[in-house]
């Protein structure tokens, strides 16, 4: 009898590693490959950027609480958040979507609205896709294809030694809306005279359901004239992507917990919730900021720069990422974010 070995003894990851590790590139047009944010194809004057990502009903969304045009809205800009990453410009999309025979044409057409309006307001164009029946549910399939100057890209690697780690926006806000959501959907489940609890929640509700990417954040930094050394969107959690970035450039970090920036709204709810926020912050997910590292030479660009937290620096190689607690203590930080392939994902 041949061995099984089961999935989740991989991780989303390492099963990535796995399938992909007997492959080799042949293309010179092939600059990069698995392994970032974006695949990078020598252009010529330029490289284009190409991503993809799947949405999957009942593991990424579920459609008890996501309104049709908020899910085509995010999943156009869960992708564009990984052209960004990569310091490029977002062009173009396109879309392919699999569906059961549950959803009308004017399901459809609201689900269409949420991924024009993304369209229009990152000027990027749908140019193709496809379309094919699903016995399971709904799934939305979106690649988004950018470009970047070949002086400008930024990987995951290249982070260098007392770099500064920084992040833009706030942390931990989409996660405490996806409990509020859960929680709400579970009161209706019991109840559906109920009304919604949603007093004071519009913020972390707002993040969750209709992010933004961080197109803004790009232009800011080359208007600055700061080129980072190594940076990720923040998708599956602050914690997840600084391991990301700590081993593609083969060092350790080290960030502060009071430095990591937390909305006041984000806050109360995770006390209301009785979690810490600081631990929505690293292990959330779903905010779609951007982390990166920089010199320490652009300091005063940044400092004091509202849309930005300088929340710790890279150490040496034989460092891990530890995260220095207010009390002093120092914790090494594990990825404890969103986990493919669990035993029960429902």
């Amino acid at each position: 009898m041949s061995n099984r070995t089961e999935l989740d003894k991989l991780g989303e990851f390492g099963l990535i590693d796995h399938i992909t590790k007997d492959f080799k590139n042949t293309q010179e047009s092939t600059v990069y490959g698995i392994g970032d944010d974006c695949a990078v194809i020598d252009a010529g004057d330029k490289y284009t950027l190409i991503t993809t990502d799947m949405l999957v009903e009942g593991v990424h969304f579920n459609l008890m609480y996501a309104p049709l045009k908020h899910l085509g809205y995010k999943a156009v800009v869960v992708n564009l958040s990984d052209i960004y990453a990569m310091n490029g410009d977002a062009n173009q999309i396109t879309v392919s979507i699999a569906m059961s025979n549950r959803f009308s044409v004017e399901a459809i057409d609201e689900l269409y609205s949420g991924i024009r309006t993304a369209c229009e307001l990152y000027n990027v164009d749908l140019i193709g896709g496809d379309t094919t029946s699903s016995q399971s549910g709904l799934v939305i399939s979106i690649t988004a294809i950018g470009e970047v100057k070949k002086d400008e890209i930024v990987y995951r690697k290249g982070a260098k030694e007392n770099d500064l780690i920084v992040v833009s926006g706030n942390l931990g806000a989409a996660y405490m809306g996806l409990q509020v959501l859960e929680r709400e959907k579970e009161v209706y489940k019991e109840n559906p005279e109920m009304q919604p609890e949603m007093e004071g929640v519009d913020y972390v509700l707002e993040r969750q359901l209709k992010p933004e990417a961080r197109k803004d954040i790009i232009h800011f930094l080359k208007d600055m004239s700061i080129l980072p050394s190594s940076m990720i969107d923040v998708s599956d959690g602050l914690a997840s992507e600084l391991i990301h970035l700590s081993k593609a450039s083969g060092l350790g970090m080290t960030i502060y917990d009071e430095k990591l920036p937390i909305d006041q709204e984000t806050f109360n709810v995770a006390r209301d919730f009785n979690l810490t926020p600081a631990t929505c912050a690293l292990n959330g997910g779903e905010d779609y900021e951007l982390l990166f590292t920089m010199s320490q030479d652009y300091f005063e660009k940044l400092k004091g720069n509202q849309h930005f937290a300088i929340i710790g620096h890279v150490t040496d190689e034989n460092c891990t990422v530890n995260i220095v607690e207010k009390n002093g203590t120092i914790q090494e930080l594990k990825a404890q974010g969103f986990t493919h392939f669990n035993e029960g994902e429902n």
